[in-house]
C-alpha cells in the first residue's frame, strides 16, 4: 500500500483515481503528476514499485496538498470574516454564500430543521 502525504491510498484503484484521494488533488492534477512522474496512468497503486512512488512524491511537493492547503483554506476563510465582507458574514452566520436561495433549500449550510411554534389566539 502506498503512502503518499500522510494518506494511504487504495490499493485495487487506477492510479488517476488514488491520487484524488489526497486532498487538494483532482483528475486534472493526478494526470499531471503521473505525467512528469512517467507512470501509466491506467497502472494500479498496488502495482507501484519504490522508485516510483518516490517520483510520484517529487511531483506533488510541487503543490500545496493536505494540511498546508487546508491551513490556506482556512486562513482564507478567517480573513473574509475578520473585514466584514458580504462572504465573510455569510460564513459566520452558516448560510450559503455564493447567490443561493435560502427560503426553500440550502440545509446543508443552515443545519437541520428548527421549528417555530405558532401563536396560539387567546381565548375570550
Amino acid at each position: 500500500m502506498a503512502r503518499i502525504s500522510g494518506i494511504d491510498l487504495p490499493k485495487n484503484k487506477r492510479g488517476i483515481i488514488a491520487l484524488t484521494y489526497i486532498y487538494g488533488i483532482g483528475r486534472s492534477r493526478a494526470k499531471k503528476i503521473l505525467q512528469e512522474a512517467k507512470i501509466d496512468e491506467n497502472k494500479k497503486s498496488v502495482d507501484w514499485n519504490d522508485k516510483e512512488i518516490a517520483a510520484i512524491r517529487s511531483a506533488i511537493n510541487l503543490f500545496k496538498v493536505e494540511g498546508e492547503l487546508r491551513a490556506e483554506v482556512q486562513i482564507n476563510i478567517k480573513r473574509l470574516m475578520d473585514i466584514g465582507c458580504y462572504r465573510g458574514i455569510r460564513h459566520r452566520s452558516g448560510l450559503p454564500l455564493r447567490g443561493q436561495r435560502t427560503k426553500n433549500n440550502s440545509r446543508t449550510r443552515k443545519g437541520k430543521r428548527k421549528t417555530v411554534a405558532n401563536k396560539k389566539k387567546a381565548t375570550k
